[in-house]
């Protein structure tokens, strides 16, 4: 069964800083900037936005930004962070609602086994990496987190298993011993709120 890959991203926040240079391809200019989009608990994630000159108009800094796109991936061959690097790519920029958004859509396949876990408090936790299809035979590879009832459910799941999914994109800050000390790192990943279909791509 071949099931349609999906990946939307629909976020509001708040430009931290001004868009930046990240890297010209093809004729086409393209900068970054990081989005600080609140949480219900009162915290909030930073995401790392990436965009096309022709989009550099719609960003102001600490104005409410609504912003649909895509999570990507990258290998980082530069020996520096970590080495699969997200970051949501930005299809279009609109005015904010003053309504905080943090949600993504997901259609893929399971490329690694899941790992699954418990907390010293007992609550499970379960780690996936997700191939989702791109144009041109490319592939953005997503590491999801599921928790509670989700995390046993997905644990089960096989390599090449199909699953879609709805959640949020999270950073998180964590300490990374290296050679020269301890450094403050962020990764990113998928939270996942709500499982969509699995296996077959049956309704979950």
């Amino acid at each position: 069964m071949t099931t349609r890959a999906q990946n939307e991203v629909l976020l509001e926040g708040t430009a931290l800083d001004t868009p930046r240079l990240s890297h010209e391809n093809h004729g086409t200019r393209f900068y970054r900037f990081l989005l600080e989009v609140p949480r219900l608990s009162g915290q909030a994630d930073v995401l790392p936005i990436l965009l096309p000159e022709q989009l550099l108009p719609a960003v102001a800094k600490m104005v409410p930004l609504r912003i649909r796109g895509q999570l990507r991936s990258f290998n980082n061959r530069s020996g520096v962070g970590s080495r699969l690097v997200l970051t949501v790519y930005a299809l279009e920029i609109f005015p904010g609602i003053e309504e905080a958004c943090n949600q993504i859509l997901l259609t893929g396949s399971l490329c690694k086994p899941p790992v699954f876990r418990r907390t010293p408090l007992g609550r499970s936790i379960c780690d996936l990496m997700l191939a989702v299809s791109r144009r041109y035979g490319r592939a953005d590879y997503l590491p999801v987190i599921a928790w509670g009832q989700l995390a046993v459910r997905v644990s089960h799941l096989q390599v090449g298993d199909v699953l879609a999914l709805e959640g949020r994109v999270q950073s998180r800050v964590y300490q990374k011993v290296t050679s020269t000390g301890t450094e403050e790192r962020v990764a990113y990943e998928v939270s996942m709120m709500h499982l969509l279909s699995d296996g077959d791509g049956a309704p979950a």
